[in-house]
């Protein structure tokens, strides 16, 4: 197969992926009622009288799932109010949709989260609510603690992703300078009951890093906070506020969020609709039904973006010379989510970044192509999800006046790949399960 045809190959696979993390679809899986009953799973909520249900939630994919969630509750559902990433939206008939900024929040996600709060107030133990979450959460869900102002959480937000700190790491500072992550969210709403649908956006699926837990019991502490600050040393480029609030936090001076001994977690349901593991066993299947060798190698890929590409184009080597560990044709898969350390300031994501690696890594190869790619439809702040990359794309690139090792080095694979017509552009995609790495080996 030629690099077009494998590039065909590798879309269709994706797609695959993503298909099966649909969310309206998930959470129909999930979430059923027959009668006067509510299924969740295995737990029945009985919806008697004077039963008033609430959907609220923040992220990428909320809008099909609240979809979902009204084509099963019918007339049972009170009304909702969702917040959702710009181009993100749809029209509900109960639930308000309202669209934020994400990664970094905004006045209008503040806004929405201030309007949620005040539905949570005077909820009673036989009232119902549906929290959804995904991939977005964490910033489409902004209500800073007292004495931190929404641009001290827009500045901390920045400068922990451009430190190359990890998600985990990013939410737990999130959680304590927040109202509602944490599991802040699941006490306002007390004695509530509370269920949580959620597509998962993190590797290993801990409930407690997804939108940084606003619905579970928090494991982290202040002292937590001030040793990732301390690890990448950025306390001095961090606002004043912040500093001072997570040190008078860790002395005791701010009560912690809450820990999993706290009673209002005895009410609360906790649902895992989707994963990246639904979606690499997807683009599995379909990659076997294209007549290729599949082989997942992890959901869980973490570390930086250029030295997990170095593995992956290695392994590519490896089939074209040995066959091995999957002989050819072969499609290598992984999720997960890695880290790009920004040293430049050019235009580009992880998944661009880990296409551009690899084409150097596999410069010369033949019959060989790379597709990575964010389920949720970007890849940091651009239009596109990823990119496609092969052995030749550094020769393309450099006929075409451009130099592959400096668009790396700057962060800057955006523009390489529009020039050689190989970003991959789908859209939103309104899911996010973090990313999907192909790795096709033609025979």
């Amino acid at each position: 197969m030629n690099y077009p045809e494998l590039k065909k190959a590798a879309r269709a696979i994706f797609d695959a992926g993503l298909s099966a993390v649909d969310p309206e679809v998930s959470v129909r899986r999930s979430v059923r009622r027959k009668g006067r009953d509510l299924w969740v799973r295995s737990q029945r909520y009985s919806l008697r009288r004077g039963t008033r249900i609430y959907v609220i939630g923040g992220g990428k994919a909320c809008a099909p799932m609240a979809k979902a969630l009204e084509k099963v509750l019918g007339d049972a559902l009170t009304e909702g109010l969702i917040i959702v990433k710009y181009g993100h939206a749809l029209n509900l008939e109960k639930t308000r949709v309202i669209e934020a900024g994400h990664p970094v929040p905004d006045e209008a996600g503040l806004e929405g989260v201030i309007e949620i709060f005040e539905r949570l107030i005077g909820m009673t133990s036989q009232d119902i609510v549906i929290c959804l979450l995904s991939g977005g959460g964490s910033s489409l869900l902004p209500l800073p603690v007292q004495g931190i102002s929404l641009q001290d959480k827009q500045m901390t937000t920045q400068r922990l992703l451009s430190c190359g700190a990890t998600i985990q790491e990013i939410n737990a500072i999130r959680k304590h300078l927040s109202r509602v992550k944490g599991g802040q969210l699941v006490r306002r709403a007390y004695p509530a009951r509370f269920i949580s649908l959620v597509l998962s956006d993190v590797v290993g699926d801990p409930p407690d890093v997804i939108a940084s837990g606003p619905t579970v019991a928090d494991p982290t502490t202040f002292e937590t906070c001030l040793k990732i600050i301390e690890k990448y040393q950025i306390e001095s480029t961090l606002p004043f506020p912040v500093m001072d609030y997570l040190k008078t936090g860790s002395r005791g001076g701010y009560p912690e969020t809450p820990k999993p001994d706290d009673p209002v977690f005895k009410r609360a349901q906790y649902v895992m609709v989707g994963n990246n593991r639904s979606a690499l066993e997807a683009a599995k299947n379909k990659a076997r039904r294209l007549g290729f060798h599949p082989l997942i190698l992890s959901s869980r890929m973490e570390g930086e973006t250029k030295e997990v590409a170095k593995v992956h184009a290695a392994i590519a080597r490896e089939m074209v010379e040995s066959h091995q560990p999957v002989r050819p044709p072969s499609c290598i898969i992984s999720g997960g989510e890695t880290t790009v350390t920004i040293r430049g300031n050019g235009k580009g994501g992880r998944n661009q970044e880990f296409a551009l690696a690899s084409a150097l890594e596999l410069e010369g190869v033949k019959g060989v192509a790379v597709l990575s790619g964010g389920t949720d439809g970007t890849d940091a702040l651009t239009d596109a999800a990823g990119a496609y990359s092969d052995g030749s794309t550094a020769e393309r690139a450099r006929r075409s006046g451009l130099s592959p090792e400096r668009h790396l080095s700057e962060n800057n694979a955006y523009p390489l790949f529009e020039t050689l017509g190989d970003l991959l552009i789908t859209g939103p995609t309104r899911t996010n399960v973090m990313d999907i790495r192909l790795i096709l080996v033609s025979a």
